[in-house]
This record gives structure tokens, C-alpha cells and sequence, in this order.
């Protein structure tokens, strides 16, 4: 179980919010909204917000943007992760991934599975690394935006989570997790390790 280190200082990332919906504006994102705040109560600084129909091409257009800016480490994109035809979230973002992050999307199911039963199989988060950028994508809904913070990116965006957390990915100057690799034993000149 993971658990705070007392002796690593926070580490504020910044982070942008984008919205993917063909019926939302600002005055009715709340998935937005709560991933704003929660971020903001964190302590990590919200660096843009954004809402962009569900269209392939204009989600990969602002992620793309995104993705080369030295002020954005971490983006969370809500919605469009479902299996509507108009649900192109995940086919947005992979191509753009240098390495996905597949634990990210297991878990949130596993976690959606114990409020929404079954129907979590429907549910495509995923999340990546892009330019030593991070992508979360979750669905569009208040609560399963509160299951991806609350439940797995609030310890993970946060330096001084141990075993391991993402910071020291995005903000090289962090220090790394602990190493899994077995202690180095002398050998005493006999060529063979214990």
C-alpha cells in the first residue's frame, strides 16, 4: 500500500483540464469543475482549461499543443472514453503516447467496478507519457472524474508517495522511486554475484 514520505516536499505540477463534449460549456462542466478544484486543493497549479467537441482530430489538435509546453507536466482529459461512435478520446490520445500506462485503466475499472458493477467494461480510460508529459483520460461524468483523482492520480501526482508516483518522470529534479533491483553483493574477485 502506498503511503506518504514525510521527508520529500511537495512537488506543484502543472496541470490542464480539457473537456471532451459536443453539449458541455463552462457553465455546465462539472467534471471540468471538479478536476479543477481538486487539483487546485492539492496544491498543483491549474495551467489551462479547455472543452473541444468529441472529435478526433481537434482532441489530438489541443493535447498536441499541450504536450510541448515547459508549464504543463500532467493533462487530464474527461470524456469521450465510452463506445458511441462520437466516443474518440482513447484513438486520440494513443497514437501520441511514447509509452502507455496501462495500470492507470485497470484500476479505474477495478474502482469504477465497485460503484457501477459491470457496466465499467464499457469504460476505456487510458493514460500515457507524451514529451515527459502525462495523459489522463477518464470518463466525463463528476463521479468517475472523482474515482480517477480521489482513487489513483492525487497519490501518484504526488512526489512524496512511496513506493512510487510519476513526479520524478515529469519533473526530472524529483528523486526517482526506490530501486526494485536486488543489492549488489561483492564478489571478492570471483567474478559471480550472490
Amino acid at each position: 500500500m502506498a503511503h506518504v514520505h514525510a521527508d520529500t516536499p511537495f512537488a506543484p505540477l502543472g496541470i490542464a483540464v480539457l473537456t471532451v463534449s459536443d453539449t458541455r460549456g463552462f457553465d455546465r462542466d462539472g467534471s471540468g469543475d471538479l478536476l479543477s478544484e481538486r487539483l487546485s486543493e492539492a496544491g498543483h497549479a491549474l495551467v489551462e482549461r479547455r472543452i473541444v467537441p468529441d472529435d478526433i482530430y481537434r482532441i489530438r489538435a489541443v493535447v498536441s499543443k499541450w504536450v510541448v509546453r515547459e508549464d504543463i507536466q500532467v493533462i487530464l482529459v474527461n470524456g469521450g472514453t465510452g463506445f458511441t461512435t462520437r466516443d474518440t478520446t482513447p484513438e486520440a490520445l494513443m497514437p501520441l503516447f511514447d509509452r502507455s500506462v496501462d495500470g492507470y485503466g485497470e484500476l479505474f475499472r477495478q474502482l469504477s467496478f465497485e460503484s457501477i458493477g459491470t457496466s465499467t467494461v464499457q469504460s476505456r480510460a487510458v493514460g500515457g507519457v507524451a514529451n515527459r508529459t502525462l495523459i489522463f483520460a477518464m470518463p466525463g461524468s463528476p463521479k468517475a472524474c472523482a474515482t480517477a483523482w480521489d482513487g489513483i492520480l492525487e497519490s501518484q501526482l504526488d512526489a512524496r508517495t512511496r513506493p512510487c508516483n510519476f513526479v520524478a518522470m515529469v519533473m526530472p529534479e524529483q528523486q526517482a522511486c526506490g530501486s526494485r533491483e536486488l543489492p549488489k553483493v561483492p564478489d571478492h574477485g570471483q567474478g559471480a554475484r550472490v
